[in-house]
């Protein structure tokens, strides 16, 4: 039974906030102290630490809300799968896709060690983007003159990683939404592109340079593809907060980086090949109502995220008890103002986590030029 998102907010957000603080506060003390002396020692602190925050959003997912993940997939990939280096191209269609991908990551002990490419605003987010820039995630500007080379220098960074990790790119750019399809379907229709009805068109430039700079070191690119079970609304950090579950299906491909085109042209064309599958993909889901013709592979419920939330919420209301009776010798005036403000701030922030989360408030679509020379909504 889905509960007042309030409710759930407020308790959640003290314990997520003053958790997370106490998280950074310790990464930012090895990033100052170890990464300096051993880059690889600080990342492999840093894969425990930043799990510990993580977990707690896992937790929400699999057992407050009990949202469901389906994979489909064959058995050697699935068994493979946290034991290499992999880049991750995935459709973007929910809110929280990626807390999808942290989900199947913390089932393959690579939580810590999964990485993004993400746009700059996102490492300005209290608590979880300050622990992504901690954990080497890399960020974009959206200016390709400037990101061209920040991509270079993030993925050369990744080559001596000491732990399997997953770096994900969505290449379509931005999240799904009717608006943005029908500008896509515009250009398409425009350019004599196979029209898309499920997803966007990919934007390849960020695509083959981690191609062009990983294949040396990343032996495989997984293929994921996302859909919410028909018939119920895509999950949100909202609903997430109310309880309210759902089923997301999740079809996981694997291709040998080696049999990828050499030339940045054919690296290109073969993105563009893949999300034409995946939206055949998605339109027979539709029609026929069958998702995936992989086996359905049992990725469990760990009691890891549970007995992490547990022990954080021991740990804080013991301090919350020894502050209590500190507040004792202060004025009440004191403890209400401090009281006060770090309830407003709580709610700021969660309300700032949820917003950015939101599709609505994504990148809106870019409408098609009339000169097509300056043409900006898919970059090859």
């Amino acid at each position: 039974m889905a509960v007042p998102a309030a409710l759930v907010i407020i308790p959640v957000g003290f314990l997520f906030i003053l958790s997370g603080l106490i998280v950074n506060l310790i990464q930012a003390f090895f990033f100052i102290l170890i990464r300096p002396v051993s880059k690889n020692l600080y990342r492999r602190v840093n894969k425990v630490i930043a799990e510990l925050l993580w977990l707690e959003l896992v937790w929400l997912f699999d057992w407050w809300a009990g949202v469901k993940v389906q994979v489909y997939t064959d058995a050697e990939t699935f068994e493979l799968m946290g034991k290499e280096h992999a880049l991750f191209i995935c459709n973007h269609r929910s809110d929280v896709d990626w807390l999808v991908g942290w989900v199947l990551a913390q089932r393959k002990d690579c939580l810590g060690s999964a990485l993004a490419v993400m746009k700059k605003e996102a490492k300005c987010l209290p608590i979880i983007g300050w622990s992504m820039w901690f954990s080497d995630y890399v960020f974009l500007e959206r200016n390709w003159a400037k990101d061209e080379n920040r991509l270079k220098a993030g993925f050369k960074w990744l080559e001596d990683f000491p732990r399997p990790f997953w770096l994900a790119l969505f290449v379509e750019g931005t999240r799904f939404t009717q608006e943005k399809l029908a500008v896509a379907q515009e250009f398409a229709a425009s350019k004599g592109l196979p029209i898309p009805r499920n997803v966007l068109i990919p934007r390849t430039k960020g695509f083959v340079s981690a191609v062009s700079h990983m294949r040396t070191f990343v032996p495989a690119i997984y293929d994921c593809t996302v859909a919410v079970a028909k018939g119920q609304p895509p999950p949100t950090l909202l609903r997430i907060f109310r309880g309210q579950s759902s089923v997301v299906k999740v079809q996981i491909k694997r291709h040998p980086m080696q049999e990828l085109p050499e030339t940045a042209d054919g690296i290109s064309q073969w993105c563009k090949d893949v999300f034409v599958t995946k939206d055949a993909l998605l339109e027979k889901y539709l029609v026929k109502d069958t998702f995936s013709d992989q086996q359905l592979q049992d990725i469990g419920r760990p009691k890891k995220s549970f007995l992490v939330v547990i022990s954080w919420s021991s740990l804080l209301i013991f301090l919350l008890v020894k502050l209590f009776q500190w507040s004792s010798y202060l004025c009440s005036w004191e403890v209400f103002a401090f009281s006060a403000t770090f309830l407003v701030l709580v709610t700021l922030v969660m309300q700032l986590l949820i917003h950015s989360s939101e599709s609505e408030h994504s990148t809106p679509p870019k409408s098609i030029p009339k000169d097509p020379m300056k043409e900006t909504l898919m970059q090859k």
